[in-house]
């Protein structure tokens, strides 16, 4: 009776335990989740009430957040709500969300059964088409704080495991920080070397930005641009679009781990007001430098572990052409069918050299659609004459709806000198631009 009163007294605690935090459901208590890295951020699936979603993974958000849903009541069966207002980067007003309590969350193997989520409504916080994939939200905390996370950039997975499971190996090529937290974010030291100065800084580790690091200006520490920059879009925040200046610093570095010229952005003040609020934050540290090491996130212990990847030594570069693309929805097309040419036996060999297909069968398709959202002043594609809201048809003779939106953007990224040739769609007529790829510090 003792044994049965001791297993039921187990299960109980077991349950109450595994409501208010993650918990791994296998006999291992760990789990392996595949992601996709698209513009140095992670994007991992996220089941919701029984709906499966995909969810940004940011190290610098406090709360779950479910982006532009207009059914979202119905469609993830969400109660017990509330209206409150959340304040992020950006320079406009705090937006209007709906929290809601006791949701179910699932990430591979690892659920949790009392989950706060909150839903924002405000169009301009939908992270699908700058990515070009579908993102419903983000979620951090709430993982990191329950599990040791380790984040594979190198082989693109997250390993999840509960702490008392979870097992250090030796490795001799690891850096082990301490982390500090504010408002339930993560923050490290490192140092920067900017005018031969080498600066002590404190930095977010913000795994949702894409950008290698942000520094805020501070004159007193040093911290300031030098030497050649451009005025840029930087991002957006919670509460409206980031600008600022984009530059290089000398070197970057974590104890052992250090980078020549890497690149750095220095946001507008009106901008980060709500970051500043932590007084000893001097910036952050995000994707593009978090990708070139597989991590060990330890919130229990207060601990990141880096080990440098395949991805360490990628060179910095710049958008070369001053063209922020989205995904903008879908758009006919008109192309041959291929089920008529195979139908017909119209292929690569000999008898079908010189043959003529006069009145070949066409289907119209939906493909993605690719706009311009964002032209920096004075770039080589602004000076040729591309405007905001152009649809990009075509680069360098290939249709664009055969790229994925990373793909496209990373075109912009090619050598100085490189030629672009785009056929664009503007009010429904189609224009030719031409223009090179030019250093951004010129």
């Amino acid at each position: 009776m003792k044994k049965f009163l001791c297993i039921i007294v187990g299960f109980l605690c077991f349950v109450n335990y595994s409501q208010n935090t993650f918990s791994v459901q296998n006999k291992h208590r760990s789990d392996k989740i595949e992601f996709s890295l698209i513009n140095n951020v992670i994007i991992i699936p996220v089941e919701i009430n029984g709906v499966t979603l995909s969810f940004l993974l940011d190290s610098g958000v406090s709360k779950p957040i479910i982006f532009n849903f207009l059914n979202v009541s119905d469609t993830l069966k969400i109660k017990n709500t509330e209206t409150i207002f959340l304040k992020g980067l950006g320079g406009g007003d705090s937006v209007e969300a709906l929290k809601s309590t006791n949701n179910v969350l699932r990430i591979g193997d690892a659920i949790k059964l009392n989950q706060d989520l909150y839903a924002v409504f405000n169009d301009n916080l939908n992270f699908t088409p700058k990515l070009g994939i579908p993102v419903h939200g983000i979620i951090g905390y709430d993982i990191f704080k329950d599990l040791i996370v380790e984040i594979n950039y190198s082989n693109k997975f997250l390993k999840l495991t509960e702490p008392s499971a979870y097992k250090y190996k030796i490795c001799n090529k690891c850096e082990t920080f301490d982390l500090e937290f504010y408002n339930n974010k993560p923050y490290l030291n490192a140092k920067v070397t900017i005018n031969t100065k080498t600066i002590p800084v404190k930095l977010l580790i913000d795994s949702g930005g894409s950008d290698s690091l942000w520094l805020f200006e501070n004159d007193s520490l040093g911290i300031v641009t030098t030497g050649k920059y451009f005025e840029d879009f930087l991002g957006h925040g919670l509460s409206g679009s980031v600008y600022g200046k984009r530059s290089k610093i000398e070197a970057f570095s974590l104890n052992r781990f250090e980078f020549k010229h890497a690149n750095v952005a220095f946001p507008d003040a009106a901008s980060i007001s709500i970051a500043t609020q932590f007084k000893d934050r001097n910036g952050s540290v995000s994707g593009n430098i978090l990708k070139r090491f597989n991590l060990i996130m330890d919130y229990r212990n207060s601990k990141i572990t880096l080990k440098k990847n395949a991805n360490y030594n990628a060179k910095f570069t710049y958008n070369r052409s001053g063209i922020e693309l989205v995904h903008d929805g879908v758009r006919f097309v008109k192309e041959i069918d291929d089920n008529y040419l195979k139908d017909n036996k119209i292929g690569n060999d000999a008898s079908n050299e010189n043959r003529l297909i006069f009145d070949p069968e066409y289907k119209i398709s939906l493909k993605p659609s690719y706009s311009i959202v964002e032209l920096r002043k004075g770039s080589p594609a602004d000076r040729a004459g591309l405007m905001v809201g152009d649809i990009i048809l075509n680069i360098n003779g290939k249709p664009t709806h055969n790229f994925s939106l990373q793909d496209l953007t990373h075109m912009f990224y090619d050598a100085i000198g490189k030629r672009i040739k785009l056929k664009i769609d503007r009010n429904g007529m189609e224009k030719l631009y031409e223009f090179n790829l030019e250093d951004v510090f010129k």
